[in-house]
C-alpha cells in the first residue's frame, strides 16, 4: 500500500490541475455485472486519497443511476474533485436496451439539466460529447456547448471518440479541454491523427479502457465462459472464442516485464499509457475502472513506474496483432469516420 499522491498534469489550457491518473467510474453502477455498493464508495474514496481528481461517469451509465451513486461523494468534496459526465446516448422509452446518438439542441439542453439534477451539483466541471451524431454538424453541437459554458452549467468541453478533422472543427468555435479515446497496448489507431491534433491544439488525452476492459490485466481470457451473463464484454469480439485465445497469447511480453518489475501486468499496460505522456509530448490522464479500493492503489503505482526503452520495444508490437474489433459495431467509434 502506498499512500504517496499522484503527480498532477493540467486538464485543457487554463484548466484544473488533476492527478495524472483519473477514475471510471461506469463499472459501479454498469455493463460489468454486480457491483458491491459500499466497496465502489470505499474505492471512491482511496482513489481521492492517492491523490486521483478527476472522475468520470456519464447519463447512459445505467440510465443515470452512476451519477445519482457518484452525487454523495461529488458533494463531499466538492472542492477537490474534478467531476466529467457525458451526453449524447438517449434511452428510448419503448426499448431500454437500445442507445441512440443525439447531438441536437434540445437533447444536450435537456441531458444537462438531467446530469446536474442528479450530481447534484450547481455546474459540470467537463461535460463531454459522448458519441457523435454525423447528421448534426458539430460545431452546431459545441456552439450549444458553449452557451452552457456562458450560461454557468459547464466549465469545460469534452469529445469522446472523435476524428481528428471533427476536433479541430470543434475546437474553433470553443476551446475543448479533453478527448476522450480507447488507447492501450490494444488499441493504438488514435496516434496515427488524433493525437497529432491533440497536442497541435493542447488538448488533454484521456484514454478509456487502458487496462483493455481487464483483458490486460489477465484476469480473464474468455468473456463467453468467465464472465456473468450481464457483462457486456461477452459481446465485443476481442474477447471471444477464437480472437480471445489469440489475444491472451499476446499478453506474455506483458508478463515479462511485469515480473522483470516486481509489478503487475495491469500495472505494465497503465505504465505504458501513462509514459505516452512523454512519448508525445501532451497530457494524458487514463481513467481505468476498478471497484475495489486494493485495485484504485495497484493502479495509483503505475502512474511513476518507468517502463525502460528496451521495454517500450517489446510492447510495440502488441496492437499489431490484436484479433477482432473493440466494437462489434464499429460505427459507435470514430474509427470509420477518420
Amino acid at each position: 500500500m502506498t499512500d504517496t499522491r499522484i503527480p498532477t498534469t493540467r486538464l485543457g489550457a487554463g484548466g484544473p490541475e488533476v492527478g495524472v491518473q483519473g477514475l471510471g467510474c461506469m463499472g459501479m453502477s454498469f455493463a460489468y455485472g454486480p457491483a458491491d455498493a459500499d466497496a465502489s464508495r470505499a474505492t471512491l474514496e482511496r482513489a481521492l486519497e492517492l491523490g486521483i481528481t478527476l472522475y468520470d461517469t456519464a447519463d447512459a451509465y445505467g440510465a443515470g443511476e452512476n451519477e445519482r451513486f457518484l452525487a454523495p461523494f461529488v458533494r463531499a468534496h466538492r472542492d477537490e474533485v474534478v467531476i466529467a459526465t457525458k451526453f449524447a446516448l438517449s434511452i428510448p422509452r419503448d426499448d431500454p436496451s437500445k442507445r441512440v446518438i443525439r447531438n441536437d439542441a434540445p437533447y444536450i439542453r435537456q441531458a444537462v439539466e438531467a446530469s446536474l439534477r442528479r450530481l447534484d451539483v450547481d455546474v459540470i466541471d467537463l461535460y463531454y460529447m459522448h458519441r457523435r451524431d454525423v447528421n448534426v454538424p458539430i460545431e452546431e453541437t459545441v456552439g450549444v456547448m458553449a452557451e452552457l459554458v456562458r450560461e454557468g452549467k459547464v466549465k469545460q468541453l469534452g469529445l469522446s471518440e472523435v476524428t481528428a478533422d471533427e476536433l479541430r472543427a470543434a475546437h474553433a468555435v470553443h476551446p475543448v479541454a479533453a478527448v476522450q479515446s480507447e488507447w492501450s497496448l490494444f488499441s493504438r489507431d488514435i496516434e496515427a491523427k488524433v493525437v497529432p491534433a491533440v497536442r497541435e491544439l493542447g488538448v488533454t488525452l484521456v484514454p478509456y479502457s487502458p487496462l483493455g476492459r481487464g483483458f490486460l490485466t489477465g484476469a480473464f481470457t474468455n468473456a463467453e465462459t468467465e464472465l456473468t451473463a450481464d457483462d457486456f464484454r461477452r459481446q465485443q469480439p476481442r474477447f471471444t472464442g477464437e480472437n480471445a485465445a489469440a489475444n491472451a497469447a499476446l499478453l506474455e511480453p506483458v508478463k515479462a516485464v511485469a515480473e522483470a518489475h516486481d509489478a503487475t501486468p495491469a500495472q505494465i499496460a497503465l505504465a505504458w499509457v501513462q509514459q505516452q505522456a512523454g512519448v508525445h509530448d501532451l497530457p494524458v490522464v487514463p481513467i481505468p475502472g476498478t471497484r475495489k479500493p486494493s485495485r484504485v492503489e495497484e493502479n495509483a503505482r503505475a502512474a511513476t513506474l518507468r517502463l525502460t526503452d528496451e521495454e517500450l520495444a517489446l510492447l510495440e508490437p502488441i496492437a499489431s496483432k490484436v484479433a477482432g474489433d473493440r466494437y462489434a459495431d464499429m460505427a459507435f467509434t470514430s474509427a470509420g469516420r477518420e
